[in-house]
Order: structure tokens, then sequence, then C-alpha cells
């Protein structure tokens, strides 16, 4: 691709050859670059062109986290070469299964995109210095040990003679990669751990990067679709006659649990849409509704026989003999991932029996597998186009409906590429929901107002065994439904956790941070404590972290950096909460005012964050402050309510996020204590409602055991 061609350009000129966004991959050693000169392939992750420019292949999805920079990073760090000649680009899955899986894994979610991958695409950067330098040896023929790279150039020591990257680049390909390779002490890191330009914000900005909802291939044509709006439902009958007679309209699809209309425009298929008349069956569950959940969850806590996650000492003797016993409830709702970009596939049945598929997707490998079963072909005629995402916050990754609807109506309308997109309200609507939960606390304080004992009932859906059925659950715990319970990091004697498994008819999923509700009620159920113990929160929580703890770190660091103590100005009222998760350590400070009428405002947020190591300082106060702004939505607003088996909010305008003027300060401390890999894509929204809560009790004297905040009078008690 020219630096004078548009990714939207090329994607068109490039399917219209036949091959898609594949074509570079089809060449594995060498492919035409600008003016016709060959880059090289040095190995599976790195390409370079004769003047030095090096493209760096990402195998994670691009989701706004800037894991598409990161990764480039830790590449570019050990491969030595010139950032400023660095681009990247999406690795293939189709070439990715024809070479075994060489890129590792394709699949990012739990802030797991730069952790879960550091070691092998650092050692990728390594191993490909080593080849080049021995090809820049070889030509002189001397010893590798005598030479030494820097930005991209070789220098024979002794000679003073230099090679540039570009111009060995061929010899280097063709050497076998080292075994074993010495990576760079991260003190030594030149581009790793530094705020490097994000690679992909000035196409961004330019609205020049390809999203799924901007495909445009020749001869395209456009679906939308219906599903059941009872969860579970199927079709019984179609009348389509309407639908048929107007303008556009190419054809009605009809599956087993969704019907779609395609014609030559987006909205040309959804206003016929609207006039197809479908029976649904909706297999009893249009009974269902927000009293039945509760029902059913309230019945969970009640169990006398649930499965523990987490047994230590004897819970029930503290409580016997404890000088107070707290005990509270909370609970919270269904919540949307309510992505920018709704659900979208395009996808392309050849007549030559090749599939290719372009979506947004947080896991190609699992999107593929989906597009080859539905299709009913193997992994090697199928090739998935990855996208930037318009969000993604677990949605696009182990649930992969709308790829599969894609390519069912892409199989009804063979040779022709289709584009089925959701409409905002299908989206909102047909998600895979955070789970509604109830959590029943129950502490003990010694007469010194210590916390000697807690018990603790976690009653919610399990997202594993909706999403990942397949995957054992041992014991009957899910692992994301007690997460912040059955691994406090607090030190109290006794602590038993119990998880009532209840999975109602609503689709549960992986929403930012699985189990994020837990630390909200820990946190929340810890200041109750501290408040009885007469305590000032810190402290109280501090006495219960060992001195090596990552959490005391991040708690000493917040306190710090937000000056909790220190006077504040008139209304203005603090909170503070801390949590691990997802590979890291974080903890928050909330400032906040409520007003004479009850209006909240949350005016600054401070939070810390040890992650081990940071690769790139800029982006990762980014996602601090994405994690704030995104979360909030829940904390204020935001909930999924269920009547006669189905959603009623259907669109932004009864599903808000935050509104501008609801957005706090954020400052974002980073206190990377190294040893250890962390992310950074979820952990900072891991103690963000505990914190907010806590302040409003502390400004209000009310404490809040149920979200969203609009249903609370939160006007001083």
């Amino acid at each position: 691709m020219t630096s004078t061609l548009s990714r939207r350009d090329f994607l068109k000129v490039s399917s219209a050859l036949g091959g898609g966004l594949a074509l570079e991959f089809r060449f594995p050693v060498a492919f035409a670059a600008a003016g016709g000169a060959a880059a090289t392939e040095v190995t599976a992750w790195i390409v370079i062109h004769p003047d030095d420019r090096v493209v760096i292949r990402v195998a994670r999805s691009e989701m706004g986290q800037g894991s598409y920079t990161a990764l480039a990073q830790l590449v570019a760090e050990e491969l030595d070469c010139d950032w400023s000649k660095v681009s990247a680009e999406f690795a293939s899955p189709n070439e990715h299964i024809r070479r075994n899986r060489v890129w590792g894994s394709m699949s990012t979610g739990g802030s797991q995109g730069v952790r879960g991958s550091q070691d092998y695409v650092r050692k990728a950067g390594a191993s490909a210095r080593e080849m080049l330098t021995a090809a820049a040896a070889a030509r002189w023929k001397v010893p590798a040990a005598e030479c030494t790279a820097d930005k991209g150039v070789i220098t024979h020591k002794p000679s003073a003679r230099k090679l540039r990257y570009g111009e060995v680049a061929a010899a280097a390909a063709k050497l076998a990669p080292p075994k074993e390779v010495t990576l760079r002490d991260p003190a030594q890191w030149k581009i790793a751990g530094k705020p490097m330009h994000r690679l992909d914000i000035p196409d961004k900005v330019r609205g020049r990067p390809v999203f799924g909802v901007d495909v445009a291939l020749p001869g395209m044509l456009h679906a939308s679709i219906a599903q059941c709006p009872v969860f579970g439902g199927k079709v019984k009958s179609v009348d389509d006659k309407a639908a048929l007679a107007m303008r556009g309209v190419k054809k009605v699809v009809r599956e087993e649990d969704f019907v779609a209309v395609v014609a030559d425009n987006w909205w040309r298929a959804n206003q016929a849409l609207k006039q197809v008349k479908i029976d649904w069956d909706f297999g009893g569950r249009e009974h269902a509704d927000n009293d039945t959940i509760a029902a059913m969850l309230r019945e969970g806590l009640g169990d006398p026989n649930l499965p523990q996650a987490r047994k230590i000492g004897d819970v029930q003797a503290a409580l016997s003999g404890a000088a107070k016993v707290i005990e509270a409830e909370y609970q919270s709702p269904y919540l949307s991932h309510a992505t920018m970009e709704p659900q979208t596939c395009t996808a392309w049945l050849k007549p030559e029996g090749f599939l290719d598929v372009w979506t947004s997707t947080q896991n190609a490998e699992s999107s593929m597998a989906v597009a080859a079963q539905t299709a009913g072909l193997p992994l090697e005629k199928v090739e998935v186009h990855k996208m930037m995402l318009g969000g993604g916050f677990g949605r696009r990754g182990a649930s992969q409906d709308f790829v599969r609807q894609g390519v069912a109506i892409a199989k009804a309308m063979p040779g022709v590429p289709v584009k089925m997109m959701w409409s905002r309200e299908e989206d909102v609507q047909h998600d895979f929901y955070r789970p509604a939960s109830m959590v029943r606390m129950k502490a003990a304080l010694d007469a010194g107002g210590n916390l000697v004992a807690m018990h603790t009932r976690v009653a919610c859906p399990s997202i594993l065994r909706v999403v990942l059925p397949d995957t054992p659950i041992k014991d009957g715990i899910d692992f994301s439904a007690v997460r912040s319970f059955n691994d406090m990091p607090y030190t109290v004697p006794s602590q038993q956790v119990d998880y009532a498994m209840r999975n109602g008819h609503v689709p549960v999923g992986f929403w930012r941070a699985p189990g994020q509700q837990n630390a909200y009620y820990r946190e929340c159920f810890i200041d109750e404590l501290a408040s009885a113990a007469g305590k000032d929160p810190v402290e109280f929580r501090l006495a219960m972290l060992k001195a090596d703890d990552k959490s005391r770190g991040v708690l000493e660091a917040v306190a710090k950096a937000a000056g909790w103590g220190s006077a504040l100005p008139a209304g203005v009222h603090r909170g503070v909460a801390v949590a691990d998760g997802f590979g890291s350590y974080s903890a928050m400070v909330a400032e906040v005012s409520v007003n004479e009428a009850g209006e909240l405002r949350v005016r600054r947020i401070v939070v810390a964050i040890d992650s081990g190591y940071v690769v790139n300082p800029d982006t990762c106060r980014a996602q601090a402050e994405s994690n704030v702004v995104y979360g909030l939505g829940s904390v204020l607003h935001q909930e999924i309510n269920i009547k006669d088996g189905r959603v009623l909010e259907s669109n932004f305008h009864d599903f808000p996020l935050p509104h501008i003027n609801e957005i706090p300060t954020v400052e974002t401390v980073l206190v990377p204590t190294g040893g250890f890999w962390g992310g950074h894509g979820e952990p900072a929204i891991l103690p963000l409602t505990p914190a907010v809560c806590n302040a409003i009790f502390a400004a209000t004297g009310k404490r809040v055991r149920s979200l969203p905040l609009k249903h609370h009078d939160l006007r001083k008690a």
C-alpha cells in the first residue's frame, strides 16, 4: 500500500482484485512495495523495506486501547530500529492457521493484549535483530559479536563499517532464527516505556481507518436483521410480501432465530424489515421480568447448600463471639456494552468456494471458526479481515453471533458481498449483558474494631456457562462471579465465600472488567465496617494490608496524590476504594459534592495503578480516563430492565452515556514496581463505583447499595 493510497481506497481496489486485505499475505517472503521495490519478511512479525521502513504485524485487536502501538513498541525495542520508520498492520488469521498459529493468541480481552503476548513479541524483535546482525557480519566476513545494532543501522566496531537494515533484510530472512535470545532490561528501554505517539491516531483523525461499518466493496448489498424480542425465541412464520415489493429489496432471509432483509442500501433494508410480519415462538420465556429475576437471585442467597469459593478459619464461630456484627445486601442490574459501533459483519462467499469476512472482532480466530462452521468450509478457505473496532468492552470476543448471522445471510446470496449491520435498537436489546447480581455480606468486628470474619454470598448468572459452555466449571464456581471476594487482599482471619449460580433466560457475557460489581460491593462494605469501627477508611484498609502488598502501595500512592486527610472546599467530600484484577493493582479517591436538591457532581478522580511495567504511559493514562468515563455511565444512569421477557431499553435516550458536563477531572498516578506484567484496559474501572459511593456517604450519610444512582434520593439524611 503506497503512502498516497488511503485505506478505504486500498480496501476497494484490493477487494476488486479478489484478494481483499489478505493480498499481502499471499506472498510470505516478499511483496511489492511503493515504486516496485521488494519488501522482505524477515520473520512472520517483521517486514522491512529497502528504505528501512519497518512494518510490524500485530495479532491482537485494536479497539481504542492502544495495544496496536504498545505491541509495536515492544517489538521495535528489541529490534532496535528507527521508531520514526515504524508502521503496523494486522496479521492475517488465514495465514495464522496456515502457519501453525505463528502469531500466538489473536484474542483481545481481559486486559491481555500486551501482558499476554509481551514475552514472545519481544523475542520476535530480538530474533530479527540478531538475524540482521548475522547477515551483516556474513557480508563483511567478521564475527557477529563485533557488530552492534542501533536505530536500524548495524555497525562493525573495529572497521566502523555500517549497513542499514534495508540492505541486509533479504539475506537475514534466509537465516534460521536463533534458538535463544536475551531480552533488554526494562531499565535500558529506549522505545518501550516511553510516551510514543500512537500509530493509529493520525489516520483516525483524518477518517482513514476502516472500521467494520466502513467496509465498502464493489456490488455490495446490505442487510438489516430482526431477532426475537424474547431471548431464546424462534421464528414461527414470516409474511414478507410487502417487504419484497419495496424498492431496492433483493431478498428476505429467514433463519431459525432471525429474519433479515437484503437490499441495495441499509436504510431500505431496515425500512423493509419493519414491513415484515414475523410470528415468534417465545418458548414460554415471555413471562420473565425484573421481579422474577430478583426473586431468582434472592432465592440463591437463601440456599443453604451453596458451593464455597473460599473458606478460611471458622466464620460462624467468629461471628458468634464478635463485639459487633454488620450486615448488608447489595445489588446491581444487567448492563449493555453500548459500543458506539453496532454489531456488523460483511461476508462474501465467492464462486471458487472461498469466504471473505470483514468484521470488528476481539478474537479473529473465534470469528474465523464460526464463519467456517456456518459456511461449511475448512478454515483454510476462510479469511477474516480484522477491522479497527468502534468499541469492544467484551462484546466482540467470545460471543460471535454477528459473524454467524452475517455468514448465514451471505450463504443465501452466494457470489455477492453482503454487509449486515444491526440497528442501534437491535444492539441494545440483543446483547450479552453484564450479569445482574445480588450479594449478601456479614462481618464481625472485635472489641478493637478489627475485622476478624467476613461471610459473603454471591448470587448471579455464570458468564462461562453462557458464552463458553464447554469450559469446565470446577465445583460449581465461575471465577468471574466471585472475583474480589475469593481473592480479597485484606488479611482477615476467617473468610467464607458462597456462590449461587442462577442463570435466567437473559444472555450474559464479559463486560469491561468481568465481576467489576463485586469490587463495588466489597469496598463499600469495607467502608461500612470502617465507619462502624470509628476508623478512617484509608487507615482501616492499611491495617489489613501487608507491608509488601501491591494493593498497599497503590493505596498509599493515591492517598498521597489526592491529599487524603487535607482540607477540602466546602461541600466537597472524599471516598476511597482499592481493587486488583487483570494483572494490576489499583486504588482510587473520588471527590464529590451533593447540593441541597440532591444533585450529585463527581468533581475529581485520582487513581493509582501498579501494572509492574508500563509500555506507553500516555496510553495507560488514557485507559484510566476511559475506565472512568465508561464506568460512570453505569454508576449514574444505566440499567437494562426486563419486562415480558424482553429488554425495555432501546437506544441512548434510555441507556445514556455520561454527558461531558458529568465528567470529572481525572488524575492518573502510575506506580509500576516491575517484576510482573499487568493490564490497563480494565483495572481502573474496578474501584470507581465504590470510591464514588463512599464519597456520597461522606457527603450525605446515605449508603448506596444498589445502582444506578438515578433511583436514589441523595439529599442529606
